[in-house]
């Protein structure tokens, strides 16, 4: 908000002070009606009329207003002028007003005008995302001509388009999202051009002269910044900052990704030297205040390509139950609030896992070292002490720092083969280690059954590796098997969770939570109508809880159609996120639950960590708006999400390229208005099978039953369906890969042939 100027006595004349406490008096009778008026005057003798007032203002004209009429209506004199208009500029900039073409001022909301963002589709078109939440406004391709793909902007609903959504077109572009954009160049009659690597972002971007280090190719990926953004006549303008290379280079694919998505990839310099000017390891004056715990053998129990270790274990019988020790690396020792490393790890949110790269959080000398809990050396702990009953019940449990020795460095695997394959030559090398691993699992089979008894929903999905070849390339896709030890420490660390959860609700300090929302009404409604053709019923009424998906999941496991069904109960729930409002997570069941155990690659966890230690000390932590924090820390795990998925999507094309041609089975993954997608078996591939690929016939899309039905035929293409298909073609610079129908095949979701309107039990 702009201020004219600071409090202070005016200095006039004798001759000067009469029009002086005219203007005040006068001053007064208009200005006192605005309601922020008192706040103002305690700290300024001549206030500017808050935006409140000018807007309420505006609503009792009943009409727009110009400048000078709205200065006069709000007794604005000459010399406050500048400052007056200065703030009706920040209205409109930020969509509290609207200028019309007479330059006349008006409410949006009274000119049926919409502010949201603007969300961009590969065929040109795209979307108004509401700021109040209502439905989505529809931009066809001229609309979009002036905006890309993450701008801000006011619309005006225009009519309905041909699918009766409401159409807007562009009253003003509010805010340009896109600063600098990363894609491969094209030339076109001679002309230069970007195509964004960003399907979303439609619109070619042309490349200004200069700006070049070196000479640019057709084919190279590029980045540009933004010299001057779309508009109804002109294609944007970019200036070329980076020269990254080929698609076809190795790393090509991740680098393409980081600023697709805008990953920070690069430590400032501050929080490169705070990292280089810490420890290589524990000193003698870190241990003031901590527990000495160096003494129990705990261990870490990771994947063979882990690298860093957020958290270790311990577990021991006492009497009919259980004491589990779950150590987690004391991250916020080191990374205090404020300081450069603490800003880094925030802007990351959390680190991003490439197939061959990892972008950490922090950096390495912290993420693999210091805060690692690396085995055979001493480090920084938090510790969260349970109790827990025969019953799989945690009694009693407690919060404190510690110092700690991890005793060994243990895999998934060798867990698993010692534990439950009883591999006699694992079990003979973990010989030390084994009384403590058969307390870890007892407890498992514990805390198995609580969770049961509680509800939580489990599903059972398959994982995926890439195993790559000296050159840098797929030799092949395996599935990632789950065994009981995965279960046995996520179990352990679900239990910490909930307990950190329980302690900063327990002593009223405030906390991001771990929330995952009930499903939707109209998600429950779809769900029980499809359910309803196999004859099969979610209980629970209009409120249905994680133990009857369970149930209801625990029914269906041995039905054929069991993947199908999971899906779509799947599909029903909403996306788990951060927040400082705890209501819950229903996918686990649980009434209130944190993320405390991987504060090296979560910042989430970090800001656990910070307000566990505030209440161990009588303090409280004030990280600023928690709201926000949450906001953006799930913001930043859907980008990592999106970053990953681009990169694997553009390695499974490059390893399918030569293979155009070949047959595959596999199952429909998603049905979509255009096709379906199917994933193929072994291979671990999806591709698309084109609506135009399903026969001579009007297929029409039911996303209520996730199918495709043939109008004249009564072919019936669904979810989980089992059909052979041929790949058709590989588009490495879309990541698309295309199919063709050859055969449907029966299975017991029910594919192909079945007649319209014939139901299932």
């Amino acid at each position: 908000m702009n201020r004219p100027t600071k409090k202070t006595k005016p200095q006039v004349s004798q001759a000067e002070a009469a029009p002086v406490r005219k203007s005040k008096r006068k001053l007064s009778a208009i200005r006192r009606a605005d309601p922020f008026f008192a706040r103002e005057t305690e700290r300024y003798e001549y206030p500017l009329p808050s935006r409140e007032y000018v807007l309420q203002i505006l609503v009792e004209a009943g009409h727009p207003m110009q400048l000078p009429q709205l200065a006069e209506a709000l007794d604005i004199r000459a010399d406050e002028m500048p400052f007056f208009e200065r703030r009706v500029r920040a209205m409109e900039r930020e969509g509290e007003l609207v200028r019309n073409r007479r330059d006349a001022y008006l409410i949006p909301d009274k000119a049926a005008l919409i502010r949201g963002r603007v969300e961009g589709h590969p065929d040109g078109f795209g979307f108004l995302i509401p700021d109040d939440g209502s439905g989505d406004v529809f931009l066809g391709p001229r609309q979009m001509r002036e905006v890309l793909h993450g701008d801000r902007a006011i619309v005006r609903v225009s009519g309905m388009d041909r699918r009766g959504r409401p159409e807007g077109q562009i009253v003003e572009v509010l805010e340009r999202a896109n600063t600098r954009v990363v894609g491969r160049v094209v030339s076109e009659h001679g002309v230069l051009v970007v195509v964004p690597e960003n399907r979303r972002i439609a619109r070619d971007i042309l490349l200004a002269p200069g700006g070049r280090k070196k000479k640019v190719e057709a084919g190279e990926v590029v980045v540009v910044e933004l010299v001057e953004q779309p508009s109804k006549h002109a294609l944007p303008v970019g200036r070329l900052v980076e020269t990254l290379g080929r698609y076809a280079d190795p790393g090509m694919e991740v680098e393409v990704a980081l600023r697709k998505h805008e990953l920070p990839f690069e430590f400032s310099a501050e929080s490169k030297a705070q990292a280089r000017a810490l420890p290589k390891g524990v000193r003698k004056k870190d241990l003031a205040g901590r527990e000495d715990i160096r003494h129990l053998p705990l261990v870490t129990i990771d994947g063979e390509t882990a690298k860093d270790f957020d958290d270790a274990v311990y577990c021991e019988r006492v009497g009919r139950g259980f004491r589990l020790l779950v150590a987690i690396a004391d991250v916020s020792h080191y990374v205090e609030p404020g300081s450069a490393l603490d800003s880094d790890a925030f802007d990351r949110g959390n680190s991003v896992y490439f197939p061959r790269r990892v972008i950490p959080m922090l950096p390495e000398n912290l993420s693999n070292g210091l805060c690692s809990l690396n085995p055979q050396v001493d480090r920084l702990c938090m510790v969260c002490d349970m109790n827990i009953s025969p019953t799989g019940a945690v009694k009693q449990f407690r919060f404190y720092p510690a110092v700690m020795f991890s005793h060994a460095r243990l895999t998934y695997n060798q867990v698993a083969a010692a534990l439950y394959e009883k591999d006699p030559e694992v079990r003979e090398a973990l010989a030390e280690r084994l009384p403590q691993l058969e307390n870890l699992d007892q407890l498992f089979r514990v805390l198995l059954k609580a969770r049961a008894k509680r509800g939580a929903i489990d599903f059972e999905t398959t994982e995926t590796r890439m195993i790559f070849n000296d050159e840098g390339k797929i030799d092949r896709i395996v599935p990632e098997v789950r065994n009981d030890a995965h279960r046995v420490i996520e179990e352990c660390m679900l239990a910490a969770n909930v307990c950190a959860s329980d302690f900063l609700q327990a002593n009223h300090h405030p906390a991001l939570y771990r929330v995952h929302e009930s499903p939707k009404p109209e998600k429950i409604e779809q769900l029980r109508s499809f359910l309803g053709e196999f004859g099969l019923q979610l209980g629970g009424g209009d409120d249905p809880t994680a133990k009857d998906y369970a149930a209801l999941l625990s029914k269906v496991k041995d039905r054929p159609d069991m993947p199908l069904l999971q899906t779509v109960m799947l599909r029903s729930l909403r996306q788990a996120i951060y927040s400082p409002d705890n209501v819950g997570h229903f996918g686990l069941a649980y009434e209130a639950y944190t993320h405390f155990t991987s504060p090296i690659r979560r910042y989430p966890d970090l800001l656990v960590h910070r307000a566990i230690k505030a209440v161990l000390t009588g303090q409280q932590y004030r990280p600023g708006d928690w709201e926000q924090i949450g906001l953006h820390c799930s913001q930043t795990e859907r980008r990592a999400d999106e970053a990953s998925r681009d990169v694997e999507s553009w390695l499974k094309c490059f390893y399918m390229q030569d293979r155009v041609g070949e047959v595959f089975t596999g199952s429909v993954s998603s049905v979509v208005p255009f096709g379906l997608f199917v994933a193929l078996d072994n291979v671990f591939i999806e591709g698309l099978v084109h609506i135009s690929e399903l026969g001579e016939d009007y297929f029409h899309y039911d996303e209520s039953r996730h199918e495709l039905l043939g109008e004249r035929s009564g072919k019936r293409f669904r979810l989980s369906d089992r059909i052979t298909v041929q790949l058709m073609r590989v588009d490495m610079e879309t990541t698309k890969i295309d199919f063709r129908l050859v055969t449907e095949t029966s299975s017991g979701a029910g594919a192909g042939k079945q007649k319209k309107g014939k139901r299932r039990g």
